[in-house]
């Protein structure tokens, strides 16, 4: 659910209502946004009313739904979009634009089914929704409307919890409406965990993570869903396909691979067959200084290609250090972690220590090594012992979203997007986005800063990952964002890397896609679409 009878989710800020700061704190954020953007002049605004207005729904609930529907106002609204920067401004304008015109929540997989029914019949369009945290476009009830006579978003809620665990194979069964911290917790009793962190971790589902082919925190070895998925069941327009259940297969192409990413254009994935392991016992880490981010590349690369697997490797450039409040000096920082349920991580720790010096590393906090008996895994992976500069990056990843939710409620523009290239293209990519979107920054918001970070390492490649901060133009928000974005994939697009590496297509980042995509499996795709979905009725928009 959006909310819980005592709390409840914000209806146009990222999280829980709660935790958005008070005049007070976002007095003191305008003073340090004076000084990150020295252009800007942030002042404290209005906030939007609590209660939404939202357009009358366009039709009444079919009675096949009644007992499954909802059309309040507050439901709508708070399901009308996700968590991108333009819903942000939309939310905080208080425009819910078209929102869905029902919002279904079916309590079990059979349930899921008579919805598609009585929606393909009738021409509805259908957006499945998760925990509503798309920052593409993947969930816009307006985007989604065409000439469908009304929009039902399919909330998957109730379609929750672990529901059998297989010890012996390290498998569980999970609902695709299961969050992130349910998950965790229902293992915990196992003593298991999934292992799967994103950003959004408090607020998304099983279900959305498996649709967009989400990231989680772990920087090697298992850093996409994709990795931790064994099979799954999706439910279409044209009937339900469950994956076959096995540990590899070199029958055909593989089925599960068609359907992870899919964005709910196909159907909706309902539960899942997920690789769990056991809660890590033992933890080592450190962090490393550069001088010159240059060499903390090198030094990336060297400990990725090593095969030591950190559960950890997060490089932050000087100015990535400098926003989440790491380090203050100008250098570039290295964390490093590693964590095992079997054996101490000594070893493996002093090795990457030695690479890092190498390349002119200065281990500048650690390393420190604990060892406890199993507990809860936190949305970190569990490093509570790490070392501050650690610490305060775990926290400053989570507040994240929160903070980009409070600058604008400022006057302050910030947004992020990510990409993964291979290393011989990285340095060429990183200087030509960089300065593109320097050039889009002081044209669109009189100056501002970028910052990158690598959120996961390959042999092959990084994904790093940019942030922009600027000052907002007040009524010219999304126009100055677009262009912003614009020069952003161009700017990826052009120097070969991928236009998303775990934030998904959605709508926004379709036209890139289309030109990444080659074209002949675009075909393919839309001929798999009207396969499952014949009337077309599947998240219309997105992804196809």
């Amino acid at each position: 659910m959006l909310g819980t009878m005592d709390r409840q989710r914000s209806l146009w800020a990222w999280g829980w209502r709660d935790k958005f700061p008070d005049d007070a704190a976002r007095a003191g954020l305008v003073q340090l946004a004076r000084a990150l953007v020295p252009t800007a002049q942030p002042a404290s605004r209005s906030l939007p009313p609590d209660e939404p207005e939202v357009a009358p729904a366009r039709v009444s609930v079919p009675d096949p739904l009644v007992t499954m529907s909802s059309q309040t106002s507050r439901d709508r609204a708070a399901h009308s979009r996700g968590r991108a920067f333009v819903d942000l401004v939309a939310g905080f304008a208080g425009d819910y634009g078209a929102p869905p015109d029902l919002i279904v929540r079916p309590r079990d997989p059979i349930g899921v089914a008579r919805v598609l029914e009585v929606c393909d019949e009738r021409g509805f369009a259908v957006v499945p929704f998760g925990g509503g945290t798309s920052v593409v476009g993947g969930v816009d009830a307006a985007a989604a409307r065409g000439d469908h006579p009304a929009v039902v978003c399919l909330d998957l809620s109730a379609l929750a919890g672990v529901l059998e665990v297989d010890t012996a194979s390290r498998l569980a069964r999970i609902g695709a409406g299961t969050f992130g911290p349910r998950i965790e917790d229902e293992l915990a009793t196992h003593g298991l965990t999934l292992r799967h962190f994103p950003q959004s971790f408090e607020f998304s589902t099983l279900g959305g993570w498996l649709a967009t082919r989400a990231g989680g925190h772990f920087a090697t070895g298992a850093t996409h869903i994709d990795d931790l998925c064994h099979s799954l069941t999706m439910v279409a327009p044209s009937g339900t396909l469950a994956t076959h259940r096995h540990p590899a297969s070199g029958a055909g192409p593989e089925a599960a691979r068609l359907l992870l990413g899919s964005e709910g254009a196909f159907g909706v994935i309902t539960e899942a067959w997920m690789r769990v392991v056991p809660r890590p016992r033992w933890r080592a880490s450190a962090s490393v200084a550069f001088r010159q981010f240059e060499h903390g590349v090198a030094a990336a690369r060297a400990l990725v290609q090593s095969g030591l697997q950190p559960a950890n490797a997060r490089l932050l450039d000087p100015n990535e250090a400098r926003l989440h409040r790491v380090r203050f000096d100008g250098s570039a920082v290295l964390l490093i972690g590693f964590e095992s349920s079997d054996h101490p991580m000594t070893a493996w720790l002093t090795r990457a220590l030695e690479l890092a010096r190498d390349h002119g590393g200065e281990v500048v906090a650690g390393p420190t090594e604990k060892t406890d008996a199993p507990e809860p895994a936190v949305p970190a992976g569990g490093h509570d012992e790490a070392p501050t500069e650690a610490a305060t990056w775990r926290q400053a990843f989570f507040d994240a979203p929160y903070l980009q939710s409070a600058l604008l409620s400022i006057g302050i523009l910030s947004d992020t997007f990510e990409t993964a290239c291979t290393w011989a293209q990285y340095p060429e990519l990183h200087a030509k986005v960089t300065a593109a979107m320097q050039r889009a920054l002081d044209e669109e918001c009189g100056g501002g800063i970028v910052s990158c970070r690598f959120t996961h390492l390959y042999p092959d490649g990084p994904a790093p990952y940019y942030t922009f901060v600027g000052a907002l133009r007040i009524g010219g928000e999304v126009a100055q964002w677009r262009a912003l974005k614009a020069a952003a994939s161009e700017a990826l697009v052009q120097a070969g890397g991928t236009i998303t590496h775990h934030h998904a297509v959605g709508r926004t980042h379709k036209p890139w896609y289309e030109r990444e995509r080659p074209p002949l499996f675009g075909d393919a795709l839309t001929a798999i679409k009207r396969t499952f979905d014949p009337r077309g009725i599947m998240n219309p928009g997105a992804l196809i």
